[in-house]
């Protein structure tokens, strides 16, 4: 039976009591007993939510290429888990409707459910059907989003309450909302999304006026958390033990100098940020504001709007070249992780992307620039507090499972960005080691034992596995062969 982390047992037991766990929603095959038998790890075809041609001949030709038959296995369970699992296809007003799920969370995240189908983009020029559900989630998250730009997670009925406990949270609570913590992420992630889809098909479908209005309130938003002219309308308190579910000063967060980055009161693990300028997240913001304003362009020939995006992008860029470094120790400058503006820095790197390390996944960064390099360096080091080292695999984690805990995101991130064989072979090794017999990444795994994991059922990391497979065959088949 799953370990489970002692100090994420109290998210989990919260969840579980909500009635918003839904490893029932589908039939999942019995855990493996161990990797020698590579039994088939996907729900039968009955069983499964969403099937694409293109996505299956993809599985079938990239696996062909793996000599090594537990990664060919894995990478056969992980890339389809999103489509196999967590899709729920409908219509609104006579156009496709798309709910995807997190896995083990009855509910959308405007985060996972972009990088959960990111994944498959470069297939959407061959399949209807895969294109169709694009078109889904990307309406669904301009409905979203015009329900509060400020939610993380959304309701499938937009006229439903949570069925989570942040029912309970001590801020505006609106129909359709699953929880609601400000994170910057959240927003970028639908520009990359739309981004992806309109740069690899060309499709205007989903780009209509709703998703015009979704789109330009999240800008607005994104500007609104400035806070140039006061504290904006954003409050979040959350009666928890932990420190990491509220913030400070009656929900508005720490204190900042007021510099042109945006605030962010969570980070992308759903913690609270300790100050409010959460370097990363600012990051994907300039590159995610860039690709918004090139969909506007040439989908819908927006100029206005995309100047709109273009002159944000440009005010939060030169904030960052002007807060959002720090000291290094060793006489040079890296990226922090969070700065308030008057000078104060915290550095450390957490494995959900949008973090230091994962900035080039993003376009936030390039691989080649010396500045992210010293930063994902330092982030893999003891410098990080949140680097594990043991004997089952070095990684980094995040207080949001707890420390030794090491997220096999963030072991996908540093294969993903190195052009070292070495390393990735040492990655790939870790990653193969860390599934615990399921077939499945997971959110996390002690640094000492891979059977103590947490989230048997996570499709984001599932899906970013995927990835790394077919960026090896395109860029080191080698290393597969």
């Amino acid at each position: 039976m799953t370990t489970i982390n002692p100090m994420n047992f109290r998210r989990r037991e919260i969840l579980a009591g909500a009635g918003v766990l839904a490893l029932s929603a589908v039939t999942l095959p019995p855990r493996a007993a161990g990797a020698s038998t590579l039994q088939d790890r996907r729900p039968p075809k009955a069983d499964r939510r969403f099937t694409s041609k293109a996505v299956e001949a993809e599985i079938a030709r990239v696996k062909a290429k793996i000599r090594d038959p537990e990664l060919g296995w894995l990478f056969e369970n992980c890339y389809p888990n999103t489509l196999d699992t967590t899709v729920k296809m409908g219509e609104v007003d006579g156009k496709p409707d798309a709910f995807v799920i997190t896995g083990d969370i009855n509910a959308l995240w405007l985060r996972d459910s972009s990088a959960q189908l990111q994944t498959y983009v470069h297939l959407t020029p061959q399949d209807t059907d895969l294109r169709r559900l694009f078109c889904g989630l990307i309406q669904r998250q301009a409905r979203c989003i015009l329900i509060d730009p400020y939610a993380n997670a959304y309701m499938e009925d937009p006229n439903a309450r949570s069925s989570l406990p942040a029912i309970s949270d001590k801020t505006q609570m609106k129909p359709g909302v699953a929880e609601r913590k400000w994170e910057i992420d959240s927003l970028c992630y639908t520009m990359r999304l739309a981004h992806s889809y309109w740069t690899a098909t060309k499709d205007k479908t989903p780009f209509d006026a709703l998703w015009a209005k979704g789109a330009a309130l999240a800008v607005a938003t994104l500007r609104e958390q400035q806070r140039k002219d006061g504290p904006g309308p954003y409050q979040f308190q959350r009666v928890d033990k932990s420190p990491t579910e509220t913030l400070m000063f009656g929900g508005f967060g720490a204190p900042t100098r007021k510099v042109g980055l945006i605030h962010s009161g969570f980070r992308p693990s759903d913690d609270a940020c300790l100050y409010p300028f959460l370097i990363p997240s600012n990051l994907f913001a300039v590159s995610a504001l860039r690709m918004l304003a090139q969909v506007h362009n040439e989908a819908r020939g927006d100029a206005a709007a995309a100047q709109d995006c273009a002159a944000l992008a440009a005010e939060v860029e030169t904030a960052l070249r002007a807060y959002g470094q720090m000291d290094d120790g060793q006489g040079g400058k890296v990226w922090a992780f969070e700065v308030d503006g008057y000078g104060n820095a915290i550095f450390m790197d957490d494995a959900n992307v949008p973090s230091l390390s994962g900035l080039p996944l993003l376009g936030a960064a390039d691989r080649r620039d010396p500045l992210w390099q010293r930063t994902a360096a330092l982030a893999w080091s003891q410098r990080n507090p949140y680097f594990f080292s043991g004997s089952a695999a070095q990684g980094i984690g995040g207080p949001h499972v707890g420390m030794d805990m090491i997220w096999p995101m963030s072991i996908i991130t540093r294969a993903l960005n190195s052009d070292d064989d070495a390393t990735i072979r040492q990655c790939l090794t870790w990653l193969k080691g860390s599934h615990g017999g399921t077939g499945f990444m997971h959110e996390s795994f002690h640094k000492d034992n891979p059977a103590n994991y947490t989230r048997p059922w996570f499709s984001w990391a599932n899906g970013l596995f995927g990835d790394l497979i077919l960026d090896l065959e395109r860029r080191k088949p080698h290393l597969l062969r």
